[in-house]
């Protein structure tokens, strides 16, 4: 790594080896299931195609000079960002132990924590932005895992705050870092024990990878979640690890842009009567923005509104040109969609038993086995702001939203 402190030269060149004549600055994906391996194999740093590759190895050293470029660190990549988070879960708790999870936060995390409870581990929730009940749920935790902004709400939560008080019961704080990217927020800086990630979204930036991968400064909580993506084989393929790699050099860029097209269309919608609960936390008005602005340096490209119902949800997402709908966030092209089309049962049925908003567990009942998260509205839209013209874009969703008022027939 070249002797510099700024994150765009940290993104360029992190990870790759020292100059040699005549080799590429970027070495290929190593796609080997084994190496040579004479004599004893104690200490050998590449044996099997399941435990190590040196593709994995200049990615997770790029990870860990951007989620913790002021202190040594180390990372793990894996096969999904939810490898990364069961191996992180998995990985450190045990029958009996409380874990804390926002119940706003992204779904996949509730469906994990089926699989936890079944194993005999308390899964409790606590909204994201409630401060007392997380600090409250300490007394009996022994993980925090905290996803600020959430996904797909955007509030927020003080990482330090709640990291230094957790430090002082001796219980461990994880941090969903996926949607601001390590450029745009560092859990470790604040205090967090553990940063988690999903590679698919900013990170890697081009929808063509999936990958996650975790980041600490303590080596001794990253051997269990290296022990478990070894036993279940939630390993990342050469190439998808070496996509993200090079797609890592242009993050701060697509960041930049991102975050400044999510701003300008998160300012229009406001101006606008049909669109209700504008959130981003980059709007100077949000409920979220100090807490943010606080801890954030950018503030992602991710922006979430809500329109009257289903149908005109429907409507106004079939009416835009320019962004696309898909469900995932972070790429370089905009994407929409209506996030309750997940949670809510099929249009024209009705809701199976226990399917309501309000049945999370709290930290106030720690035993829940069977955590739901948060219904979101029927019309809540969950929108991705890529790198396109924000012109473009707003003229798009304005467009789309003057067509979906107008009567239908």
């Amino acid at each position: 790594m070249p002797d510099a402190s700024g994150d765009a030269t940290r993104a360029v060149h992190a990870g790759l080896p020292a100059a040699e004549p005549f080799r590429p600055p970027m070495p290929g994906p190593v796609m080997s299931a084994y190496f040579h391996l004479p004599g004893d194999p104690t200490g050998a740093p590449y044996a099997y195609g399941r435990e190590t590759n040196p593709t994995w190895t200049a990615l997770e050293t790029a990870v860990a000079e951007l989620e913790s470029p002021r202190e040594p660190a180390h990372a793990a990549v894996f096969a999904s960002g939810m490898a990364a988070v069961a191996a992180v879960l998995f990985g450190h708790l045990r029958p009996g132990d409380t874990v804390v999870v926002p119940s706003d936060g992204y779904h996949g995390v509730h469906q994990l924590g089926y699989r936890l409870a079944e194993f005999g581990v308390n899964v409790s929730q606590v909204a994201t932005a409630d401060t007392e009940r997380w600090l409250a749920a300490l007394a009996t935790a022994r993980m925090l895992w905290l996803e600020t902004p959430a996904n797909p709400g955007l509030d927020t939560c003080d990482i330090r705050a709640l990291a230094t008080a957790a430090r002082e019961r001796g219980v461990l704080v994880a941090v969903d870092n996926t949607l601001p990217t390590p450029l745009g927020q560092r859990p470790l800086e604040l205090g967090a024990d553990l940063s988690v990630a999903s590679g698919t979204k900013g990170f890697s930036g081009h929808g063509d990878v999936l990958l996650g991968y975790v980041a600490t400064r303590d080596p001794a909580l990253l051997g269990p979640v290296r022990a478990w993506r070894s036993c279940v084989g939630a390993v990342p393929g050469p190439m998808e690890t070496w996509l993200a790699h090079r797609g890592m050099a242009t993050l701060p860029l697509r960041l930049e842009r991102q975050s400044a097209n999510a701003l300008a269309i998160a300012t229009r919608l406001l101006a606008r009567d049909d669109v209700a609960d504008v959130r981003y936390p980059g709007l100077p008005s949000d409920p979220g923005h100090a807490v943010a602005a606080a801890q954030m340096s950018a503030f992602g490209g991710v922006v979430s509104f809500t329109l009257p119902d289903r149908d005109h949800a429907e409507r106004f997402l079939a009416a835009l040109r320019v962004i696309g709908e898909a469900t995932s966030f972070g790429g370089v092209r905009s994407m929409a969609e209506r996030r309750a089309r997940w949670t809510e049962p099929p249009a024209g049925t009705a809701p199976a038993p226990g399917d309501g908003a309000g049945e999370v567990s709290t930290a106030d009942d720690p035993g829940t086995a069977h955590p739901r998260a948060a219904q979101v509205p029927p019309g809540f839209i969950r929108l991705s702001v890529g790198i396109e013209d924000a012109a473009d874009l707003v003229a798009d969703i304005e467009r789309a939203l003057d067509e979906t008022a107008r009567p239908v027939g």
